[in-house]
């Protein structure tokens, strides 16, 4: 996209809102703590307000003492601090903040910040969080690390079905913590004008929420404050937390005067802002000899650091994870989520997912191979076995959630047949006779998206709606704006296909604004694969208000009634009359120069939508890999992705979207995890340690698609742009056990290096040697 012409915005190859350059404005670094938990006996400002060019330096301390020292976070749950206050509790926390005319002035101040620690013992993971021997969080009135409890489904009934069970298997499986690392990290310029207006430049996901939540912290009237989201390089949940650094900087520009530019580094945004996943899950399921399923139970630890900063739903505080019983007709099921308080930064991100749903598709996906491994029979046909059958829609899960629609049978019939499964098993057959590790793995998914109907979810209080507001210009143009916040999701392409599409308009010729709070109709954001199932509808529903008001107007040209106008074709016509009709670019004109009498002038509409029930994607990924055995090598021969996400708008944009989720998935799988050690020290704090996968590791990807259009949606629409990164972690993992099954190798966690893999080979090895 072309950036805006305006000197204020220089072209580059940074962040946007780096490029933002204002007079006198200033730069600030924060100062972070090398301890991750650890009393701060003192902080010495000193020597750094005495170097040259630095205006200020602002403290926790400070901040309190102007009741700025928390933000609460988005679900309620819980607040954090914005510069440490009285200890530090993850290494790299925001402990001080440098104002100075240059970077590299502020730079050189903050190494002259003089914080005085006195190091405690870290509590690094939530085993021995629950224990209570530390606790972490002096600030909260019930002494524990505990955060909460949540539990969906019948517990003794699912007790009761597993313990008649004929066959029951039991796997711990981790979904490791890992960062969204968006290309571009996080940043901001604050700014008050001559009027006392706010003027915040942020790359946000959720520019209307950082509004109201900036005025709920700063105390500045909503009405005063101008949030831009710019172009804002990715976000993938990591862009949706409100950040300290955001705080310290409009706190700075209100107090030194001038505007305020913060922009992180790497090693800032992979150690400091939001985490995702860290799930301990121990997934059991039950089952018959013949591998009908009969109940399904997963118990869930998980470590959330030192503040449940993130966005979990507040009706729904282990997020959405009540999707665990994935495409599968269990009869009972149960499960249970106990979150904690570590030495580590804040976590909960739903990083390119709808709020744990890839955490419970990893659960189950792992849980049904296992199960398959366990009766020898073929994972493909145990997965046949269980579906929710395509007449049962609309399906109630055992867990509560109500199933749109889908073809889980069709789809992986579908990807079988794409693939040349059977074909590949005879290969991997011969393959095994030579001693050669081949393996086959299978995830067929169903993912919960569009958050969502206001019964159920919120942030901030504020129900989880979304809006658009079309106007259609009197030649024929037009624009819509929504309260959505494209980070690369090609918005400007699919909302202005929508409205072409509902009005009979040329894409081309709409503009396409969203990001400006001034400008935008109040949303909630995009971020959970949100956009088209919420906004796309609002959208849509909002040109169909357009074309009904349209509608009178064309009655007035052909000098009929309204009720004998018909909309076909992209045109509006008399009923058994098609040679007398108008276009809408026709109407258009006349809505602005002759509307008829009676009829309000000018064409457009705004609406907010409230959906009556999420939608359920669905897909079924197939991977190929070959296994060295000697080295631990996994090389991805193949992999096969047929997503079903309902009506698709643009082909391409799907295609984009499945490409860069499957890429995501794949280094999840393979290479990526933020590690932390027994002191509680950050061990990939770059991007030599927490590796970013590029061509030259990516496999190449194959695609596929079914259609099974969501009946609540205005255009059936379910939304796919996490579906890739849901569905493949499960089918890489599976395929490499699949491959290592005559070892009796049984599960690896993630990310499968080739270390882990070599190891469990070797030991595999040796336990049969020693037999």
């Amino acid at each position: 996209m072309k950036r805006k012409e305006d000197p204020r915005f220089l072209t580059g190859n940074g962040n946007y809102v780096d490029d933002i350059r204002l007079p006198g404005m200033l730069s600030m670094v924060i100062v972070h703590s090398p301890y991750p938990h650890a009393r701060i006996r003192s902080i010495d400002k000193a020597a750094a307000l005495a170097v040259p060019g630095v205006k200020a330096v602002i403290t926790g301390e400070d901040l309190v003492a102007a009741n700025l020292g928390w933000l609460p976070t988005f679900h309620g749950f819980d607040k954090q601090m914005v510069l440490a206050v009285g200890k530090v509790l993850f290494q790299h926390q925001e402990v001080a903040a440098v104002f100075a005319d240059t970077r590299e002035a502020a730079l050189d101040a903050a190494e002259l910040v003089e914080v005085d620690y006195d190091p405690l013992d870290p509590v690094t993971t939530p085993f021995d969080a629950m224990k209570d021997e530390v606790i972490l969080r002096d600030d909260r009135d019930n002494k524990t690390n505990h955060i909460y409890h949540w539990e969906s489904g019948d517990r003794s009934g699912t007790d009761a079905a597993l313990d008649g069970a004929e066959i029951t298997v039991n796997e711990r499986v981790y979904a490791p913590r890992c960062h969204p690392a968006p290309l571009e990290p996080c940043g901001c310029v604050a700014q008050f004008d001559a009027m006392g207006r706010l003027h915040f430049h942020v790359t946000s996901q959720a520019p209307h929420v950082y509004r109201t939540a900036i005025s709920l912290v700063t105390g500045i009237p909503e009405d005063k404050i101008r949030v831009i989201a710019p172009d804002i390089g990715g976000g993938f949940g990591n862009k949706v937390p409100v950040y300290p650094g955001y705080v310290c900087a409009i706190v700075g520009a209100l107090i030194l005067k001038t505007p305020v530019k913060w922009i992180e580094t790497r090693t800032e945004n992979l150690t400091t802002t939001g985490f995702a996943r860290d799930y301990h899950m121990d997934v059991t399921i039950g089952a018959k000899k013949d591998g009908t399923v009969t109940a399904l139970k997963v118990k869930t630890v998980a470590d959330h650091g030192a503040f449940d900063a993130a966005a979990d739903p507040t009706q729904y505080p282990a997020g959405m994870f009540g999707i665990v019983t994935g495409s599968y007709d269990f009869p009972v099921a149960f499960t249970e989520l106990d979150a904690y308080f570590t030495n580590k930064a804040p976590g909960g991100v739903a990083y390119r997912c709808s709020f744990r749903v890839t955490e419970a598709s990893y659960a189950i996906e792992r849980g049904m191979d296992i199960l398959a491994r366990k009766l020898d029979m073929d994972p493909a046909d145990l997965r046949h076995k269980n579906f929710v059958q395509k007449e049962a829609f609309p399906y109630q899960s055992a867990l509560g959630f109500t199933y749109d629609s889908g073809d889980y049978a069709g789809t992986l019939d579908k990807a079988l047949t794409q693939i040349g499964y059977a074909d590949l098993r005879k290969e991997q057959a011969e393959k095994r006779a030579r001693g050669e590790y081949m393996g086959i793995g299978i995830s067929t998914f169903t993912e919960v998206v569009g958050a969502g109907p206001s019964k159920h979810f919120d942030i901030l209080g504020i129900k989880m709606f979304d809006s658009a507001e079309i106007r259609i210009h009197p030649t024929g143009t037009g624009i819509v704006r929504a309260g959505t916040k494209s980070q690369g999701q090609g918005h400007e392409t699919t909302w202005a296909q929508i409205v072409s599409e509902e009005l009979g308009l040329d894409a081309e010729n709409i503009l396409v604004e969203e990001g400006d709070t001034d400008t935008a109709p109040y949303g909630l954001g995009t971020y959970a694969s949100r956009s088209t199932p919420v906004a796309g509808a609002a959208i849509a529903l909002a040109a169909r208000r357009v074309r009904e008001k349209a509608k009178k107007v064309a009655a007035h040209l052909l000098e009929a009634s309204p009720d004998d106008i018909e909309w076909t074709d992209h045109k509006f016509q008399v009923m058994g009359a098609p040679d007398r009709s108008v276009t809408m670019k026709d109407v258009a004109f006349a809505a602005y120069t002759n509307p008829g009498e009676g009829n309000e002038p000018g064409l457009e509409a705004s609406l907010y939508y409230d959906p009556p029930n999420m939608t359920f994607p669905h897909g079924a990924y197939i991977a190929v890999v070959d296994v060295d055995a000697d080295t631990g090598e996994v090389k991805v021969r193949r992999f096969l992705a047929v997503d079903d996400c309902g009506t698709v708008i643009n082909p391409m944009i799907v295609e984009g979207q499945v490409h860069g989720g499957l890429t995501e998935g794949f280094a999840i799988a393979f290479m990526q995890e933020i590690p932390y050690d027994e002191q509680g020290n950050n061990l990939a704090p770059n991007f030599m340690e927490y590796l970013i996968p590029t061509a030259v590791e990516s496999p190449v990807w194959e695609t596929g698609s079914t259609v099974t259009p969501s009946p609540h949606h205005p255009i059936g629409a379910k939304g796919v742009g996490e579906s890739p990164n849901v569905g493949s972690p499960a089918a890489f993992v599976n395929a490499v056990m699949d491959a290592l099954a005559p070892l009796g190798v049984t599960h690896i966690d993630m990310p499968l290096t080739r270390e882990k893999v070599w190891r469990a080979v070797r030991d595999a090895q040796s336990a049969t040697a020693s037999d």
